[in-house]
């Protein structure tokens, strides 16, 4: 037992001569990072052999470890390799920069209302145009709608977007 005390003693010796040259900010970070990993085993105690990250687990020890330099990192006593901290910090920011990327709104832009009115005038003043005519007339006029936008709003306003409504009005 006197051995093994005075092994520990000359080991935490050169451990603290070892931590002389190292910041006190990269200090607080392994510190974090070890409790961290502390919580995530107590949390798993009675688990299988393998621990389990989750990604709340992951995102905080990709943020907090991402910070240090790649030689500080490989010192560490860390559940998990330094490469796998960067791979998670990775994809935390490809999730992120997709997240901020994605459209506000989903699916096509509604049309705007003059042209709605538009389009229901020219069926008015002119009954035996289908809707791919109106389509053709809007585009002379440079006015870009799809010839199914025409049809939808013709449907909508409860009108036949087929020629046959020239013999029925």
């Amino acid at each position: 037992m006197l051995l093994r005390l005075a092994y520990l003693a000359v080991t935490n010796a050169f451990a603290a001569l070892w931590l002389l040259p190292v910041s006190d900010r990269d200090k607080d970070v392994e510190i974090l990072a070890l409790r961290h990993q502390i919580t995530v085993l107590e949390r798993q105690l009675g688990a299988d052999t393998r621990v389990r990250f989750a990604p709340e687990d992951r995102a905080f020890l990709a943020a907090l470890l991402t910070s240090l330099p790649r030689e500080v990192l490989r010192r560490l006593r860390l559940l998990i390799r330094p490469d796998t901290v960067l791979r998670w910090h990775r994809d935390l920011m490809r999730r992120r920069h997709a997240r901020t990327c994605r459209p506000k709104r989903l699916g096509r832009p509604p049309t705007v209302r003059s042209i709605r009115a538009l389009i229901l005038r020219l069926v008015r003043e002119n009954p035996g145009w289908a809707y791919r005519r109106v389509h053709g007339e809007l585009a002379t006029l440079g006015i870009k709608v799809a010839p199914s936008t025409v049809w939808e709003i013709l449907k909508q306003a409860g009108v036949d977007p087929a020629p046959e409504r020239a013999s029925t009005t």
